[in-house]
């Protein structure tokens, strides 16, 4: 199975409000960042063990460690939670900066360092997340 395909069957397994939602914000993702690479991470470790929420993400870059080490991971990630959707906007340097800049306006959303999580799109200003998401995909990684 591709990654289109994964990240397809994964949406449909969703409730329907929350697939309702979560193809919304994949298509608008998608229009955000026309030809970004496609991830899904199905949140399963090396042995097979859940370690965390099955994740959509969208776009590439890579991490460097201190030892010189590099990894490539997704710009921007979707995931469905226990209660709504989150959105991972990877990489940002100032860890502040999501809930400075986009928090107060986003509606009834929880920012942290990274990570917007919301209930369902009508609670948020989509606007306002798509801004956050584009901040993203300009690359103002750590490294």
């Amino acid at each position: 199975m591709n990654t289109q395909e994964q990240i397809e069957r994964y949406i449909a397994s969703q409730p329907e409000q929350k697939r309702h939602d979560m193809q919304d914000l994949h298509l608008r993702i998608l229009q955000a960042s026309p030809g970004c690479k496609l991830w899904f991470e199905d949140g399963k470790d090396s042995t097979g063990k859940t370690v965390s929420n099955p994740n959509i993400g969208y776009g590439l870059y890579t991490i460097k460690y201190a030892d010189g080490k590099t990894r490539e991971f997704f710009q921007i990630g979707i995931s469905g939670n226990t209660t709504g959707i989150s959105v991972y906007v990877m990489g940002i340097k100032d860890k502040k900066y999501l809930a400075q800049t986009y928090g107060s306006a986003l509606g009834k959303a929880s920012v942290t360092g990274y990570c917007i999580k919301f209930k369902a799109l009508k609670d948020i200003d989509v606007d306002v997340l798509l801004a956050a998401i584009r901040y993203g995909f300009e690359g103002h990684q750590s490294g």
